[in-house]
């Protein structure tokens, strides 16, 4: 049975709202994008624009909702074998792939300073979920350290997100996966003075 016309053309009409405003933020500061830049860029009238947000900074949020929301998912789908595992590679490779795929989006919210709390939603989504992999693998003596240690983590793998996408991924990808997988590990070490047991 297809699928209602008006719920693929809402989906249609979404998808080229955020494309439009993901491409004028290569070219210009958000703070200076309206929403007739943005509708004028996905070909609609700016009543249309409104029938699907309130303004600039609800698609935005969108945009960065539905990364997070693919993220998290992600996440959840290898945490178990990431666990049994006793590394982070189960769930960074596939981590790494979907940055990969959303290159020019995340490269986009990387940079705009307006965006800093996509980073920080960023931060939270990845204390939530390995807070409970850092105490399952180091238990560490108080929470103060997990948090440290997530922090660490999140903020590092943005830099070299960022510089990786910066050198037009000129560094192989195994050796990418590689480096962070170290990275990680090494970091554990010295701070919860044991790695995985």
């Amino acid at each position: 049975m297809l699928k209602n016309p008006e719920d693929r053309r809402v989906r249609r009409s979404r998808k080229l709202l955020k494309q439009s405003l993901l491409e004028l933020m290569k070219e210009k500061s958000f703070s200076d994008i309206s929403v007739r830049d943005i509708a004028e860029g996905a070909d609609m009238n700016r009543g249309t624009f409104y029938l699907h947000y309130s303004g600039t900074t609800e698609l935005l949020r969108s945009i960065e909702a539905d990364l997070l929301e693919e993220l998290q998912a992600l996440i959840d789908a290898h945490m178990q074998e990431t666990v049994a595992d006793g590394t982070v590679r189960p769930v960074l490779e596939p981590l790494l792939d979907f940055a990969v795929s959303h290159r020019e989006t995340f490269a986009v919210l990387f940079a705009g300073s307006e965006t800093s709390g996509f980073i920080q939603s960023l931060q939270q989504l990845i204390c939530r979920s390995g807070a409970a992999l850092v105490n399952s693998w180091f238990r560490p003596r108080d929470e103060s350290q997990t948090v440290c240690y997530l922090s660490f983590l999140t903020w590092g793998a943005v830099g070299l997100l960022k510089e990786w996408f910066a050198q037009d991924m000129a560094m192989p990808r195994e050796e990418l996966l590689a480096a962070a997988q170290r990275m990680a590990e090494g970091s554990a070490a010295g701070l919860f003075s044991a790695g995985p047991e």
